[in-house]
């Protein structure tokens, strides 16, 4: 299996990605052998939530310190409580200070990640080629909410385990309450995007909240769990208006995915990243960087 490359939009470098499991989630995804483990452990909730449970524990604080250094982590970003993070866990979802992510103009990304930009959400059935097909009746569980978005855009923006891991909303609006869907906890990583994209997103854990907008319509922005991730916190006032920026909940521990449907032409996507999505590359953009107007 190739390994995967990213373009960071702030370089325009091409980066290679060495995630951390990096030789476990290629066996997994590419070697037959790797499949009885992928369906009798990996998938299961009991795996995440053990394994999220030692992340708590005081003991992993141990691990916070090669992991900041093995990934280059900027900690002068972070919010750090007095005494230090308790465990590994709180060490992953720290909060940013403020003004470590600006909030730019017009349409903004939700999260630090790798991003995917499409104009038409048809585009990703040419775009992942394996698999069973990808349909939004299937991803929403909901035939009415999947028609409104038909011709509409997507993007998807994929965090990895050692990416800040608190998202946010990308537009100012009224937000509802999320409407939860629950099922498997595959692995997001582009391993397994590029072999099961449908299996990841219509079968995993997962939770949508329409974002009612004074000019851009209601945009549905979607987390989505995913091995190793313990639980989807949301942390906003439900039914109230949210300012673009405004966070919206965090990924306890492990890799995870934000997905933010939007009507037909409510936004304009970059042109960079769309072409770099045409040529089969991620784009790594930060949280309130603009992707859209």
């Amino acid at each position: 299996m190739k390994n995967i490359h990213f373009i960071d939009r702030k370089t325009g470098r091409t980066v290679p990605e060495n995630p951390p499991g990096e030789a476990m989630l290629k066996f997994l995804y590419s070697n037959p052998f790797g499949k009885l483990p992928l369906e009798a452990l990996v998938r299961r909730k009991m795996l995440s939530n053990f394994y999220g449970k030692l992340m708590d524990r005081p003991s992993s604080r141990k691990r916070i310190a090669p992991f900041v250094q093995r990934f280059r982590i900027d900690m002068t970003e972070a919010v750090v409580p007095q005494g230090g993070f308790r465990s590994f866990s709180e060490f992953f979802f720290r909060k940013l200070r403020p003004e470590a992510r600006p909030i730019g103009e017009g349409f903004v990304s939700p999260a630090d990640g790798k991003l995917l930009a499409f104009e038409d959400v048809g585009e990703l059935c040419s775009f992942f080629v394996k698999g069973e097909r990808f349909t939004l009746p299937d991803f929403l569980r909901d035939p009415a909410l999947a028609e409104a978005y038909k011709g509409g855009s997507m993007v998807i923006v994929r965090l990895a385990p050692n990416d800040y891991h608190r998202y946010h909303f990308p537009y100012a609006g009224r937000a509802s309450a999320p409407t939860r869907i629950e099922g498997r906890y595959y692995s997001v990583s582009p391993y397994a995007l590029a072999k099961d994209f449908a299996k990841v997103f219509c079968q995993n854990k997962r939770e949508f909240t329409r974002l009612e907008t004074a000019d851009k319509g209601t945009l549905l922005v979607c987390p989505v769990g995913a091995t190793m991730v313990g639980s989807i916190i949301s942390t906003y006032p439900e039914g109230q208006q949210v300012e673009k920026g405004q966070e919206m909940g965090y990924f306890a521990f492990g890799g995870s995915t934000l997905v933010v449907l939007l009507p037909p032409g409510a936004v304009r996507l970059d042109p960079d990243l769309l072409e770099n999505t045409r040529q089969r590359r991620e784009t790594f953009v930060r949280m309130g960087e603009r992707i859209g107007l």
